[in-house]
């Protein structure tokens, strides 16, 4: 073998090292990606769960208080029964911040029985939620007829709630994001006015 043949040779073998490198770099990106989007999915469905499950249980405080507490498009408060094994009822708050769903349980306490906000328990249900990026309500409220509530200020008409999160592991590149849905009604609250 001369040294030309050597010099071609080393060069070959360089460039079929490089394509193959890049593509095995290539592959690990789109798959950790994928993995990526596959997660946040499935964060998103069993997060949505979790909310359906407790906006179905929405019932009277301890204290007697009105089950819902306040309303907005994208954070829902009320009072539910959500800690297994506890016979008391605990106030409940989901809500959207930055890209995350996060569930805020307040546990009463004292004697009389109150809600000390100082003592929420945040938990993030879901990441990768991109419902503020693209200005997108979270949560659209229905009263006992169907119709739309609009103001917000109107929670107390409240029986029916959709549940909307836009999932999307990155919103500059392929895939689009998915839209998850569902909805609850607040069985204790059917009827009335």
């Amino acid at each position: 073998m001369t040294l030309i043949e050597t010099v071609v040779w080393i060069a070959i073998f360089t460039m079929i090292m490089l394509v193959l490198t890049q593509s095995l770099l290539y592959f690990y990106r789109i798959n950790r990606y994928t993995l990526q989007e596959e997660e946040a999915i499935s964060s998103s469905q069993h997060a949505m769960n979790i909310v359906v499950q407790a906006l179905r249980t929405a019932s009277y405080s301890n204290n007697g208080a009105y089950p819902v507490i306040s309303i907005a498009p994208n954070q829902v408060s009320f009072y539910a029964n959500v800690t297994k094994n506890d016979p008391l009822i605990q106030q409940v708050r989901f809500f959207v911040q930055g890209t995350s769903l996060l569930e805020g349980i307040i546990e009463p306490s004292g004697d009389p029985l109150s809600y000390a906000t100082s003592s929420e328990v945040l938990t993030t249900l879901s990441t990768y939620v991109q419902n503020l990026t693209f200005a997108t309500s979270t949560f659209i409220y229905y009263d006992q007829n169907g119709n739309l509530i609009t103001n917000m200020a109107n929670y107390n008409a409240m029986r029916f709630v959709t549940i909307n999160l836009i999932v999307d592991v990155s919103t500059t590149s392929l895939p689009t994001s998915l839209d998850l849905m569902s909805s609850a009604a607040l069985r204790n609250l059917v009827g009335g006015g």
